[in-house]
C-alpha cells in the first residue's frame, strides 16, 4: 500500500473510531502511545494537504446554511398571513402574483442602502412579482430619523398608494445618507417628490411594533432581511430567506426557485 493511501486510511480510521469511542464511551481503542503517534501522522498529513481542511470547512458551512434555511422556512410558513396579507404594509405588484419578495429594512442601515439599487433592478426585471416592504427601524434608538423616515413612508403609502410609496422609498436611498446622516429635510424632499402633503399627527407605532415582532419571530437579527416565497404552496424547498445584503443575481435566482414550485 502506498504511503499516501496508508496515511489517509490511518487518519480516516482514527477519526471514525475516535468519534465512535467518544459517542459510546467504551474501553480505549488505542493505547496512549498509539494515539500520540496516530495524532502525529494525522497532523503531518493535514499540514501537507490543507485542501482537506478547506473541503471539510466548506461542507460544514453548507450543512449549517441548509439547517438555517430550513429553520427560516418553517418560521416563514408559520407566519405567511402576516408576511403576505397585511393590508397596512406597503406593497407593489399584481395582487394575483405567484411570487412575493418581502424586505425588512431600515432607512439608516448602510447595508440596506447598498442593496437598494439591486432591488430596483429586480423590480424592473420581474414586474409580475409582488414586493412587500416591511418598515423595521431598528436603529431608531440611535438615530431618530430612522423612525421618522419609516413613519413618513407609511404615511405616503396610506395617503398616495403603492407607486408613490416606492418613489419615496427610492428617493430616500438615493440621498446616499445613512448611519445617522439622513436629515428631516431629506425626508421632506423625498415625501414631496412622492406627492405627499402633511396630514397631521399619525400614529404608526402599533404597525412598526408588529413588524418588529414578525421579524423576530422569523429569526431575523438585523437589516436587511429578505424573504422570497410563492404566494401559494410555500414549502421549505421553494422558500429562500436571506439575512443580509443580496445581489440582484441571487435575488433573481430565489424568485426563479419560488416560481418553479408546483
Amino acid at each position: 500500500m502506498k504511503l499516501k493511501t496508508l496515511t489517509t486510511f490511518i487518519v480516516t480510521t482514527y477519526i471514525c473510531l475516535n468519534s465512535v469511542a467518544q459517542a459510546s464511551a467504551p474501553q480505549p481503542v488505542f493505547t496512549p502511545a498509539q494515539e500520540a503517534r496516530i495524532g502525529e501522522i494525522a497532523a503531518e498529513y493535514l499540514v501537507s494537504h490543507p485542501e482537506v481542511l478547506v473541503a471539510v470547512s466548506q461542507k460544514l458551512q453548507a450543512q449549517q446554511e441548509a439547517r438555517q434555511q430550513l429553520q427560516f422556512a418553517v418560521r416563514v410558513m408559520d407566519n405567511q398571513a402576516a408576511l403576505l396579507n397585511d393590508a397596512d404594509t406597503p406593497a407593489l405588484g399584481p395582487e394575483n402574483a405567484k411570487v412575493a419578495v418581502i424586505e425588512f429594512f431600515d432607512y439608516q442601515c448602510v447595508h440596506c442602502s447598498s442593496m437598494a439599487p439591486e432591488l430596483e433592478k429586480v423590480m424592473k426585471t420581474y414586474p409580475d412579482v409582488r414586493y412587500v416592504f416591511k418598515e423595521w427601524p431598528i436603529f431608531a434608538a440611535r438615530w431618530e430619523n430612522s423612525q421618522a423616515a419609516a413613519e413618513r413612508g407609511l404615511s405616503v403609502w396610506k395617503q398616495k398608494g403603492a407607486e408613490a410609496y416606492v418613489t419615496y422609498h427610492n428617493a430616500i436611498y438615493a440621498t446616499g445618507k445613512n448611519e445617522g446622516n439622513l436629515t428631516k429635510e431629506d425626508i421632506d424632499r423625498a415625501a414631496e417628490k412622492a406627492g405627499w402633503h402633511n396630514a397631521g399627527k399619525e400614529n404608526f407605532t402599533p404597525l412598526l411594533e408588529k413588524n418588529d415582532e414578525l421579524a423576530r419571530a422569523l429569526g431575523l437579527t438585523g437589516t436587511p432581511g429578505i424573504v422570497v416565497m410563492p404566494v401559494v404552496g410555500a414549502t421549505p424547498k421553494n422558500i429562500t430567506v436571506i439575512p443580509g445584503v443580496v445581489t440582484a443575481e441571487r435575488l433573481e435566482a430565489a424568485i426563479q426557485k419560488a416560481s418553479a414550485s408546483k
